[in-house]
């Protein structure tokens, strides 16, 4: 491993993912680059509710492993030399868990930092997988996903460095590179942002529950057992109640009769398309009838 030093980042340590030595290092009172987006709001997989149960050391959803994360991970070295490909005097490694010097709770573990042949100028790199590209703008420019954004802002923030390279293999095939470079403006909000929630968990101050899926599943997992008598609700929230679920059901129903629609008009073709936008596609089973109707994803 090539020795390497930051503006401010203080190296903690290589570690395994989910071994016991990784947890510790992101555990506790911190927060970590992968975690920054939730804090803020912008996070598709954790909540500002879900994030501060696991910080007050509350029960949270056991973390189950997607198929796409499984192949994340297993083509993050092919990405990764993909990029070291086409940046000739440029080496790569491993990044390991960082800190930052003067504040113990920000941390940060980069996928790789990269660093010319003399291993004196140190950029970081990212190295995504994605299905679709629609949050992905065109190889060469900056327009990721804000969430990724968030979190290269804060590991850019924590080691202080000033460039990250960030390369992405959307739907298997098609390989991007995006360049985002330091903003310190966009960095003291995030900073700023992790400070009050942190505060928030040390007073005990709970966030709103939200409607992300994240949420609900928290609050699923936070009793222990059941006791048989009856809880007075509020009558505002059983007007919700039925309000939302009479909705649902007239959404479901709707939903049901334009998807049977659009694939009458699809026949025994495979897109369904208008004025050169993407909306559905069809799987068809072996005999060549209709698996799926899936949706294309939608940036409007």
């Amino acid at each position: 491993m090539t020795t390497v030093e930051t503006p401010t980042g203080v190296l903690l340590g290589s570690y395994t993912p989910g071994t016991p030595e990784w947890e510790q290092a992101r555990g506790g009172l911190c927060i970590t680059a992968t975690e920054i987006a939730a804090v803020v709001g912008l996070s598709p997989w954790q909540s500002r509710f879900s994030l501060w149960h696991k910080k007050a050391g509350l029960p949270t959803p056991p973390f189950e492993p997607s198929p796409a994360m499984e192949w994340g991970n297993r083509l993050e070295e092919a990405v990764a030399q993909k990029w070291l490909d086409g940046h000739d005097g440029y080496g790569i490694e491993a990044a390991g868990t960082w800190r930052h010097a003067d504040r113990d709770w920000q941390r940060a573990t980069p996928d790789r930092l990269a660093y010319t042949s003399r291993g004196k100028v140190v950029e970081l790199l990212e190295v995504k997988t994605s299905p679709f590209g629609d949050d992905w703008g065109p190889s060469g420019s900056d327009e990721i996903p804000v969430y990724y954004r968030c979190q290269v802002q804060w590991q850019l923030d924590t080691l202080g460095l000033q460039v990250c390279h960030v390369a992405v293999l959307i739907g298997g095939w098609d390989y991007r590179e995006y360049v985002i470079e330091y903003d310190p403006s966009d960095a003291k909000i995030l900073r700023d942002a992790a400070e009050r929630f942190l505060d928030d968990v040390r007073q005990g101050n709970r966030p709103d529950i939200d409607g992300a899926d994240a949420t609900y599943q928290t609050i699923r997992v936070q009793p222990a057992g059941r006791e048989d008598r009856d809880v007075e609700i509020p009558f505002g929230l059983v007007i919700r109640w039925d309000d939302a679920y009479a909705a649902h059901q007239q959404a479901a129903t709707e939903l049901t009769k334009v998807r049977g629609e659009v694939l009458d008009w699809i026949g025994d073709g495979y897109r369904a398309v208008c004025e050169g936008r993407r909306i559905a596609y069809r799987t068809v089973n072996p005999d060549g009838t209709t698996l799926a109707l899936q949706p294309y994803r939608s940036t409007s």
